[in-house]
């Protein structure tokens, strides 16, 4: 099945500003299509642990965020869908400099989504994690029509 999105980047960021101040703005919306969005996220000394790599924290956080604008861009304002597992595997040293996560849908029903999030070093395409997230959807009309 093929999604599509109901919301567009901007629209997105700007409801995710209000409803998550929390999510912060290192992060943004670099492309949205039907079943999958990237996400790229600014990476500054505050997300480096010792050793001077990127810690794994700043990268769950990045595979969380994008699973939730992911799935937000697919069933609209729906403020209350919340994570409910996030399964992270950290494969290799990501190089330092920004990241970019791609998300995408493998299921999109009435009340989970499940989606699956690849995390790259902007300036290296080898994968650094891996993300398996499933958020719980709550119940009524959804935009997208789930």
């Amino acid at each position: 099945m093929t999604y599509q999105p109901v919301m567009d980047a901007a629209t997105l960021r700007q409801y995710v500003a209000e409803v998550f101040p929390q999510a912060g703005s290192r992060w943004s919306v670099s492309a949205l299509g039907p079943g999958t969005v990237s996400v790229t996220m600014a990476v500054s000394d505050r997300s480096l642990r010792p050793g001077g790599t990127i810690s794994g924290p700043t990268m769950f956080f990045l595979a969380d965020v994008t699973a939730y604008v992911l799935i937000l861009a697919h069933i609209g304002k729906v403020e209350l869908a919340v994570t409910t597992s996030l399964n992270i595997n950290f494969l290799s040293r990501p190089p330092l400099g920004d990241l970019i996560a791609h998300g995408r849908l493998i299921k999109l029903g009435k009340r989970l989504a499940v989606c699956e999030i690849h995390l790259h070093g902007q300036a290296d395409d080898t994968m650094v994690a891996q993300a398996t997230a499933t958020y719980s959807l709550p119940p009524g009309d959804r935009a997208a029509g789930q």
